[in-house]
């Protein structure tokens, strides 16, 4: 007989910083009383256990929604109540009642909050059907949160991650403040402290794409102190990569073998047992920090398994070439509210006479709050179709036998893209970054050295980010992830 999985003690939440902020002036407009909302959210299942995804927001109304209560001090009527977690059950969605208590870094549920969870939850569970029901408690600068599954276990709220241009973390009393840390961070720790070194060792990140870009990544990310990588990509060394892999070489390459002088099948055997950069990256990584935690996927990030890793990640970065990869990656930072950046170069020729016409480099920032791929035309319908294909189709269709023409890739200009989205993490992750800094896209223009600030667009209407009820934004498992089977 199958043992039952045991079912994790502990739930993580995130939420984006803009609803963050209106709950917050909500909850503390300083009058020192409590107030009540409603939060409904996705529900997220990783083999770490239950996160949930902030989805949206209903502030309860003082005197309509927020009444004297009958046992305790403040309560929502049952009228509002049954509103909301009808709500949740039509959108597969969690309901959570949300109120504050006094206090700043510490918050806990009262013995009366308790007591009601006991009344009123089973209830709820009945109405929702199969989904958890929960209450969350804030301080001016923690929560605390109860959360019932749907056969009556409950889980502890572990931490609130709001997502915004910096991070900031929530729990229910403050965290242990780090004191130790590996010498070798001496220099860094002096910049944002032992705090923030034991933030970025208990980080974990997804690099999509270990090209020139990526392999960057690799290499400056474990050198920071990362603590766990989930590493995709399908390829293996080439012999043209190496002038932009990081520590590639001839022999990672097979260059003897592949060399274009050997008989085919000697090369085809060169080229199976060219080193594969997820394992590039992994002994990059390593040498830097043996303790780092490595996932790799030799495959596209297109395989249920690889979404599944990328769900419990903090944040992602896109270095592969593909508008498939930019429409499956946008979608996962909508819909599970992870931050991430998609990396981009582009170097124009004349046809006629080869001279350079247009160096730009991409840096997209993309968040729950802004940087839609979708909304700003970052995925291009026709590109995305013409890459579903197989390549036998792609074959088909072409008017010539011409082979594709690989794009020009210098490792200089991968650097740029690479130390940008590699300091926005890092000053995302230790709450580094100024509350006004800019969160849109930069694009660099090494030629005429010039950098511009771009500002994305947002379509109240777009299927990943918008806020229609058939927007996938913070709908966690509830909703499918697009070209994944």
């Amino acid at each position: 007989m199958d043992e039952k999985p045991m079912t994790p003690a502990r739930c993580a939440m995130r939420m984006p910083a803009a609803m963050y902020d209106v709950l917050h002036a909500h909850l503390f407009p300083g009058d020192g009383d409590e107030h009540g909302a409603v939060i409904e959210a996705g529900l997220i299942r990783t083999p770490a256990g239950y996160a949930l995804v902030a989805r949206d927001l209903h502030l309860a109304r003082e005197g309509v929604d927020w009444l004297p209560g009958q046992r305790g001090y403040r309560m929502m009527p049952a009228g509002y109540i049954l509103k909301r977690v009808r709500e949740c059950r039509d959108q597969r969605l969690v309901y959570l009642a949300v109120h504050n208590h006094g206090g700043r870094d510490a918050v806990a549920f009262s013995p009366v909050d308790l007591e009601s969870h006991v009344r009123g939850f089973p209830a709820l569970l009945d109405i929702v059907q199969g989904l958890p029901v929960g209450s969350l408690v804030f301080a001016e600068e923690a929560v605390a949160g109860d959360i019932w599954l749907p056969d009556g276990r409950r889980l502890v709220l572990n931490g609130l991650t709001i997502v915004g241009r910096r991070r900031v973390r929530l729990t229910a009393r403050p965290e242990a403040r780090a004191g130790v840390f590996d010498p070798r961070y001496d220099r860094q720790v002096r910049m944002f402290g032992a705090e923030g070194q034991a933030v970025l060792r208990g980080a974990k990140v997804a690099i999509v794409g270990l090209g020139g870009v990526g392999i960057l990544l690799a290499e400056y990310l474990g050198r920071l102190g990362v603590g766990a990588f989930v590493l995709v990509d399908p390829d293996r060394v080439q012999p043209s990569n190496i002038p932009r892999l990081a520590d590639a070489s001839g022999w990672d390459a097979m260059s003897w073998l592949v060399d274009e002088r050997r008989p085919a099948w000697l090369r085809r055997l060169g080229f199976q047992l060219a080193t594969r950069k997820i394992d590039l990256a992994e002994r990059i990584i390593k040498r830097a920090n043996r303790q780092a935690r490595i996932t790799p996927f030799f495959s596209t990030m297109e395989e249920r398994d690889v979404v599944e890793a990328i769900k419990g990640c903090d944040y992602v970065f896109l270095a592969a070439d593909g508008h498939r990869a930019r429409r499956l990656f946008n979608a996962l930072v909508h819909q599970f509210l992870i931050p991430g950046v998609q990396l981009g170069s582009r170097i124009q020729s004349d046809g006629a006479t080869g001279d350079l016409v247009n160096v730009h480099t991409t840096v997209r920032l993309v968040t729950p709050d802004t940087g839609c791929l979708l909304c700003n035309g970052a995925v291009n319908a026709a590109r995305l179709q013409e890459e579903s294909v197989s390549p036998e189709m792609r074959r088909r269709q072409k008017y010539t036998d011409e082979p594709d023409i690989a794009a020009p890739s210098v490792i200089t200009l991968n650097a740029l893209t690479a130390s940008q989205a590699a300091n926005d993490f890092l000053f995302y992750m230790t709450g580094m970054t100024a509350p006004d800094a800019f969160d849109g896209y930069l694009q660099a223009h090494p030629l005429v050295r010039k950098v511009k600030s771009v500002r994305p667009r947002r379509d109240d209407g777009c299927p990943d980010c918008g806020s229609s009820v058939a927007s996938r934004r913070a709908r966690g498992d509830e909703a499918l992830v697009p070209l994944v089977d």
